[in-house]
């Protein structure tokens, strides 16, 4: 359920332009999404642009490009849900993101100014339809098998953190983890028989 924020100087890109770099942002998120091209896996790509006026938007103190590289001011602020991405996993998005901004705007240069900042949201703070989803039913909604690499990195990441909060002292309705590790959970009891 990746969300991308693509903030710009305000005029930097044309309709075309938003067009062309959404597309290229979703091929991104769907990549994020271990290669989830399902109508559900698209469904849940979402890219944003919001526009800045020159003068809103300050670097080193001037509002001008002095300390602005090409292709121009750019903060990509993406939020994907905790635990689902490794140490290489969020290096390729932020390469993949200075890459499609680059290309549509047909800049030469390596884009410096082209800042990236991964939010990882803490599971059981997303929401859709009025009710949470975690990212069990994010991964069936995408078709992701939780069986696989990527879901199982997940899996092991959730289980050391429940580990470790439990070893704190953690209440069990404290959340912030996956349901099937839930103590007292409906669906921890469904998986789990406890």
């Amino acid at each position: 359920m990746p969300i991308m924020d693509v903030r710009h100087a305000a005029g930097a890109l044309d309709r075309g332009q938003k067009a062309a770099l959404a597309e290229k942002l979703t091929q991104v998120m769907i990549q994020m999404e271990g290669g989830a091209n399902t109508h559900g896996g698209r469904a849940f790509a979402t890219v944003l642009f919001t526009p800045s006026a020159e003068t809103d938007w300050w670097v080193g103190g001037t509002t001008d490009d002095t300390y602005v590289s090409p292709p121009g001011k750019f903060i990509v602020h993406i939020w994907i849900p905790e635990g689902y991405m490794n140490i290489a996993h969020k290096n390729e998005v932020h390469a993949g993101v200075a890459a499609a901004i680059i290309e549509v705007t047909g800049s030469d240069a390596a884009g410096n100014s082209i800042l990236t900042v991964i939010n990882e949201v803490t599971e059981g703070n997303w929401g859709n339809a009025g009710r949470p989803i975690s990212l069990e039913s994010i991964a069936a909604t995408v078709g992701q098998p939780t069986d696989g690499p990527r879901f199982r990195w997940s899996y092991d990441y959730f289980q050391a953190k429940a580990r470790v909060m439990a070893q704190a002292g953690y209440p069990n309705d404290a959340g912030g983890l996956l349901p099937s590790l839930t103590p007292g959970c409906d669906t921890a009891r469904r998986l789990t028989g406890k």
